[in-house]
């Protein structure tokens, strides 16, 4: 087992040909939330020609809705949105230069495709752990899209999130590896 790796989100454009499928990593930095119906939003933006609530660019979404914070936490609970749910909009918001995405589950091959085509990457949170995720999430402010609630997009600084590398920018996937480490 590989040792942790302790990034800054602004580090990462320059350290993910390095990272591979299965590493670990804590995660310090800007970071945007983001779900279905903000996604959509989003992309109604850029059909319409508009600007964006943040600078896609060197960009990491997490696929997010998290609840309002309670005795002093920034938020409640923050766990991850399936991934997959997001994969018709990713290879868009990758090739416009998003680095990497948070969520939890597989992607579809176009999705990894774009990973590859970027130098992107994505990672997985662990399903299920919002709370103690939330302990991580120093601030957390809405920049976009308010009347969606939990959905709106955020701005978070987060501070040793933990993650795991699941498809990495040369396109090894930790599900497709793990399946046929198994079958083994």
């Amino acid at each position: 087992m590989s040792e942790t790796k302790v990034l800054t989100t602004d580090q990462l454009p320059q350290v993910l040909g390095e990272l591979r499928a299965g590493d670990r990593v804590l995660l310090s930095g800007t970071i945007y939330t983001a779900r279905d119906a903000a996604h959509k939003r989003i992309f109604q933006l850029l059909d319409e020609g508009k600007p964006l609530p943040f600078e896609l660019k060197g960009a990491v979404i997490y696929y997010a809705g998290p609840t309002p914070g309670q005795q002093g936490m920034a938020v409640g609970a923050c766990g991850p949105t399936t991934a997959g749910r997001m994969d018709g909009f990713a290879p868009r918001l990758l090739d416009l230069g998003l680095t990497a995405m948070i969520g939890k589950g597989e992607r579809a091959q176009p999705v990894v495709d774009a990973i590859v085509r970027n130098r992107a990457c994505y990672f997985a949170a662990v399903g299920g752990a919002g709370a103690l995720i939330a302990k991580c999430i120093k601030t957390a402010q809405v920049i976009a899209f308010d009347e969606l609630g939990c959905e709106s997009v955020k701005r978070m600084e987060v501070e040793n999130l933990p993650l795991t590398v699941a498809v990495d920018s040369q396109g090894n996937d930790l599900f497709k590896i793990g399946r046929s480490q198994y079958a083994k």
